[in-house]
């Protein structure tokens, strides 16, 4: 019953009905259907002051020109023609002014008796239903919400061991490379890669386990919450139905003229009345601010490498140095999704085969060739040799 709202600007799955908090909407909506019958009887209550005052002034209109037709020299049948006028204008202004105070007597206490009982306050905490909602919805995702709080700790977790895993990899790459470098150290850098890995997959663990306990606790979490849901649901759906009888009965207190033209318009008013389906509405609330929103579940987010931006100026002035070719080429298997920012960069999905055909620079890109003949530059770190 509370104001349909616009759509929302962010993510729709952000704002999904089960992400932690976002039960509020439904719990204010008490609140907004409170104040909706308070807006909704406050515009009638208008209505009854504006046929109030249409009837003095149609009376008012009947007393003056009774008292100057009664000075006119006027007799017969026409004199009785004028008298019609003003006898049907007393009626009519009998009947409005009844229906001013039906509208205030009859609806106006009625809504006010329905929203006593509806609407029943707890002490200091405002409506007893959106408290009670509160309550329940808060109980019910506590717990999910402290899964899915620890899920996002081991999420991070994850993703800085893949970072830090990635770090010993190229410290590794640059150390293999140092002719230099003594093999003891070497040794130390290696031993330090391997840790990092071995890190790294304790990290999945726990992260894969934190995604098990929160998959696993979400039917439950489910069930408990759409049982609230449901609750206030059927509450709201009350409310539909009973304000929709008070608008039926307002058009009957209004609905006064046989008049043809007349008639057409508190038909089609009427037809909008009667369109009013409070289980469309429900279904409306439900697929925007309940169970049945889109909502992106925890899963397995990958990491991906960072990519080093390419120095174009400085690849240009290497040009003309000669920079060794593979004959034929190497294949390679992309690792991740990569889409080029530039022209002379490749784009491949993860999985994608192509050959490399010259070896990666100092800033970490080689040249390649995809399946269609399209050559450019990618980031090295991107693809691992194909067996």
């Amino acid at each position: 019953m509370a104001s349909l709202p616009k759509e929302p600007l962010e993510d729709p799955k952000k704002q999904s009905f089960w992400m932690p908090g976002n039960y509020v909407r439904t719990v204010h909506r008490t609140d907004q259907s409170f104040q909706a019958c308070n807006d909704i009887m406050a515009c009638f209550m208008e209505r009854a002051k504006v046929e109030k005052q249409y009837a003095q002034q149609l009376s008012q209109w009947s007393s003056k020109w009774k008292s100057i037709m009664d000075s006119r020299p006027l007799y017969g049948s026409l004199m009785r023609a004028w008298q019609c006028f003003f006898t049907s204008t007393e009626r009519l202004s009998a009947l409005h002014s009844s229906i001013s105070q039906s509208l205030v007597a009859e609806e106006g206490e009625r809504v006010k008796t329905w929203q006593k009982e509806t609407f029943p306050k707890k002490l200091f905490c405002g409506f007893k239903e959106s408290y009670d909602n509160k309550t329940s919805f808060s109980r019910a995702q506590k717990p999910w919400s402290k899964k899915l709080t620890k899920l996002e700790k081991v999420r991070v977790a994850y993703h800085k061991s893949c970072q830090r895993e990635q770090a010993a990899l190229e410290k590794e790459k640059q150390a293999t490379d140092n002719a230099e470098l003594s093999e003891e150290k070497k040794l130390k850098v290696a031993e330090a890669k391997e840790r990092a890995a071995e890190e790294k997959e304790k990290a999945r663990v726990r992260y894969e386990k934190a995604l098990e306990e929160v998959t696993s606790y979400t039917p439950r979490y489910m069930e408990e919450m759409e049982a609230i849901f449901e609750q206030s649901q059927e509450e709201e759906r009350k409310r539909i139905s009973f304000l929709k009888q008070v608008f039926l009965s307002i058009h009957r207190h209004l609905d006064i003229t046989n008049n043809e033209s007349v008639k057409a318009v508190y038909s089609e008013l009427h037809q909008t009345l009667m369109s009013i389906d409070e289980q469309e509405d429900l279904k409306w609330w439900k697929n925007h601010q309940g169970p049945s929103m889109p909502t992106d579940w925890p899963k397995i987010q990958e990491w991906v490498p960072p990519v080093k931006k390419l120095k174009r100026k400085k690849r240009n002035q290497k040009g003309k140095e000669s920079r060794p070719v593979m004959i034929g080429g190497v294949k390679v298997r992309a690792l991740y999704d990569y889409v080029g920012e530039e022209g002379d960069e490749l784009s491949f999905k993860a999985g994608e085969i192509f050959l490399k055909v010259e070896e990666e620079d100092d800033q970490g890109w080689c040249r390649g060739v995809l399946s269609g003949g399209k050559q450019g530059f990618y980031p090295a770190n991107y693809v691992e040799v194909a067996e």
